[in-house]
């Protein structure tokens, strides 16, 4: 089967949830979805608003508090949030990608330890997060027995090692400072190619049809590695065709919904996961759109969703929620985002917070509009 652009984009509509809300509880969702970017606190309920049927933040920190839904550094060496059943293969399947960005990095090696020594402290480590630490007393702990060098040290291991970042309260669970708990051990790890195909699979089920390219933006892992696990996998997963013959892999029965199935207007929060990953961002975002909301440090803004693909940006200010379209949009469009801004605006009046307010200056650096409009709250 030869699947269009258009088809592709329904796909990961229809399986991210943004064809329609659903009824779902927060940890089956965020299992559903696989992996919440999660760099900015408020993210995930951002993403989970956009996606669930009366979705009540509560539900998300609670999730957060019994450790059913955990946040650490997974895929691109980045915080997400993902089911708690679901990061020990994740972990492993990332561990060595983990490892290689912060024990060869000069933060490290400058501390003069070697990578020995930091895998002779992970068991102390463990040990000592049993209950959540804040990264000031990891970093005396260590003191103790490494002296300056733990500042190296405690660098690399809060990133790779079996760490979750436990919740803080605040509005959106994770405030300012972290602090850390030792994951709970598991009955019995898998090998790190096991993993490897767990994590493949559960990413073509949520993000499929899609390319080994693909797979290697979403985690960072080498393409060799996600080639081998796609050819252990024959059997588990079909090839598909792309639109430009590029071969696609998929799990087969998952849905592929008609490419004129209608789209909801969507304001989806920074680094939502659908616009990190494809390596083809075309899929959600057209390429002269693609530099004004992913810039060149890594910054993913918050964006507007319009039939599926990225219209504009959005944010909050005084008073309401401000969209900035890249194109012209007729009036019907600008009603159904009145809409969801209304309601989203609502929702974050709730919390009692402003999000994203430090990235407030893209607005005023390279920020084309065809239209502004203010949606007031």
């Amino acid at each position: 089967m030869r699947l269009t652009a258009r088809r592709l984009n329904r796909a990961t509509l229809g399986r991210q949830m943004l064809l329609k809300r659903e009824s779902l509880a927060v940890a089956d969702a965020v299992r559903r979805i696989v992996a919440l970017q999660a760099q900015e606190a408020p993210s995930p309920y951002l993403a989970l608003w956009n996606r669930l049927t009366d979705f009540d933040p509560e539900d998300l920190d609670a999730a957060f508090a019994n450790r059913e839904v955990v946040k650490a550094s997974l895929m691109r060496i980045t915080l997400h949030a993902v089911h708690a059943e679901d990061y020990p293969a994740f972990h492993s399947a990332m561990l060595r990608n983990l490892r290689a960005a912060r024990l060869g990095d000069s933060r490290f090696t400058s501390s003069e330890l070697s990578i020995a020594d930091a895998d002779a402290a992970l068991p102390h480590l463990a040990e000592f997060t049993a209950r959540p630490r804040t990264g000031a007393e990891i970093e005396e702990f260590f003191k103790a027995g490494f002296g300056e060098a733990r500042r190296g040290l405690w660098w690399a291991l809060r990133t790779f090692a079996s760490l979750h970042h436990a919740p803080t309260g605040g509005p959106w669970s994770f405030g300012a400072r972290s602090s850390f708990v030792a994951a709970r051990p598991t009955s019995g790890p898998e090998s790190e190619d096991e993993s490897v195909q767990r994590l493949v699979l559960r990413y073509l089920r949520a993000f499929g049809p899609a390319s080994v390219p693909d797979l290697a933006q979403f985690t960072t892992l080498r393409r060799p590695v996600l080639r081998q696990a796609v050819q252990a996998l024959a059997g588990k997963i079909e090839e598909l065709e792309g639109p430009d013959g590029a071969t696609l892999f998929d799990v087969p029965g998952a849905p592929l919904p008609a490419e004129d199935t209608v789209a909801p207007p969507r304001l989806l929060p920074m680094w939502d996961s659908i616009l990190l990953a494809y390596s083809d961002r075309s899929r959600l975002i057209a390429p002269d759109y693609r530099p004004l909301v992913i810039r060149r440090n890594g910054d993913v803004l918050p964006t507007l969703l319009v039939d599926g693909y990225v219209a504009g940006v959005w944010r909050p200010v005084e008073g309401g929620i401000e969209a900035t379209a890249f194109h012209r949009l007729d009036e019907e469009v600008w009603n159904g985002l009145a809409v969801e801004a209304g309601a989203l605006a609502a929702f974050l009046t709730d919390r009692g917070t402003t999000v994203y307010r430090r990235y407030a200056h893209w607005w005023t650096k390279q920020m084309p509009s065809a239209e502004v409009r203010l949606f007031p709250s």
